[in-house]
């Protein structure tokens, strides 16, 4: 292939237009019931996207509030648009969670409710990846810096987005069912672009719409198992039943629905279409694959291996494609990223292969906290690092793919893409003749 980057590049940004909200949103939106007043609030990296999206669809008044990471706002008609931190908690998620959890309890149109006409209005929330981060209201006695100190030694340890939601939910006001309680009895419809393997309503987000299966229990023993030592005020809160959330048959929340419009199947499903309609035989490895990073790319370049010779499960030149959530347990000082990470792991595990590329990337444009949203891979890679003085080895060890990449010039640059459904990986794998 003459030009391996820019069919790379290709397949992600099918990927991204698959999964955009104001693709995947309509049919969802076109199916609701006429309803003279919504109010509309949420959070997360695609919200505002969704809710230009529902503003556009919905007839009657709409009305409400959403926040997005900061510097990721915008305007849309009859919607209080806020911006916060993210991955970490700040002080104005906290306002912004605070304001969105008064908005669905003082919903004016409550007082219209009769038992014989019902609801003549309803609560849509939108929620996509980021959302946990972003509504951030921390549960009755807890401070900010108690839940920030949690999230950032769970992310530090490399514990998975499933462990560290269910401590999340646990600690706040907000999630775990608890925003669905404030509108109830209204009725409440999430509408959900998942970036969590599995698809889990309660993962999302943390599920501050749908009721809560685990436990407090499950919650301390995360927190165990992780070996985090929490402030005594998260653990006196813990050991209150009050910390419990809602559970499935709670009453309460039998008139919240709950519905994904977009997930990584979406997007890998886009990007297996457009292989296909260029010719390219694909293994699709699907859109949970999970684990740390580095553990991730030794398993698929071992795979590519296979198929290279003939042992696989599809005979070359093809696209290995993949989506999901891995991890990276820091240990290092570097800049690093789950995606340039795995791609670094990749390149040393494949060292230097003739003819493959690699493209990893977040699909929400951002891996990590930098600017990128992930990385190129070549057969060219590690000799071009090694000419310029780097140690690839040592920058893995150090959690420093992202200086890796940044130096060869190949980090790939989107800026926020409105969307946001995990990972997207894509290994183009020659023929014998290639």
């Amino acid at each position: 292939m003459r030009d391996p980057r820019s069919f790379l590049l290709s397949l992600f940004r099918e990927a991204v237009a698959a999964a955009d909200p104001g693709m995947v949103m309509p049919p969802f939106l076109a199916s609701l019931a006429a309803a003279p007043r919504t109010l509309l609030v949420g959070g997360g990296k695609a919200a505002l996207g969704m809710a230009r999206a529902a503003c556009a669809r919905l007839a009657g008044q709409v009305e409400g509030v959403i926040v997005v990471p900061r510097g990721m706002g915008g305007a849309c008609p009859g919607i209080t648009v806020l911006e916060a931190g993210h991955p970490v908690p700040d002080p104005e998620g906290v306002a912004a969670a605070t304001r969105v959890l008064a908005a669905v309890s003082a919903a004016p149109f409550k007082v219209e409710l009769t038992p014989l006409e019902g609801p003549p209005a309803r609560v849509l929330c939108l929620l996509s990846g980021g959302a946990s981060s972003l509504l951030t209201l921390p549960a009755p006695g807890l401070t900010l810096q108690d839940k920030q100190d949690v999230t950032r030694a769970l992310l530090r340890c490399g514990a998975p987005i499933g462990a560290i939601n269910v401590v999340r939910r646990h600690l706040s006001a907000i999630k775990g069912g608890r925003l669905a309680l404030a509108a109830w009895p209204v009725p409440m419809l999430t509408l959900a672009l998942s970036d969590v393997p599995g698809d889990l309503p309660e993962a999302l987000a943390s599920g501050p719409t749908v009721p809560d299966p685990t436990t407090r229990a499950g919650a301390i023993a995360t927190l165990r198992n992780w070996g985090i030592e929490a402030s005594p005020a998260v653990t006196r809160w813990l050991d209150d039943p009050a910390s419990e959330t809602p559970k499935p048959g709670d009453p309460r929340l039998a008139t919240a629905s709950f519905r994904i419009v977009a997930s990584a199947r979406t997007a890998l499903d886009g990007a297996v279409a457009h292989a296909r309609r260029a010719g390219w035989s694909v293994l699709d490895l699907g859109d949970a694959v999970q684990g740390e990073a580095r553990d991730v790319a030794r398993h698929h370049a071992a795979l590519v291996r296979d198929v290279a010779r003939g042992r696989g499960p599809i005979s070359p030149p093809c696209l290995v494609l993949s989506g999901g959530e891995t991890t990276v347990t820091v240990r290092g000082q570097g800049r690093g990223g789950r995606n340039r990470e795995y791609l670094l792991a990749l390149a040393l595990a494949l060292e230097g292969m003739a003819g493959v590329w690699a493209l990893a990337a977040d699909t929400d444009g951002i891996d990590g906290n930098g600017p990128e949203a992930g990385a190129w891979m070549g057969p060219d890679t590690l000799p071009r690092a090694r000419a310029l003085g780097l140690d690839p080895g040592g920058l893995l060890d150090d959690n420093d793919a992202g200086a890796f990449f940044a130096t060869l010039g190949d980090a790939v640059t989107t800026g926020p893409t409105g969307t946001n459904v995990n990972d997207f990986r894509a290994i183009l794998v020659p023929g014998a003749s290639d």
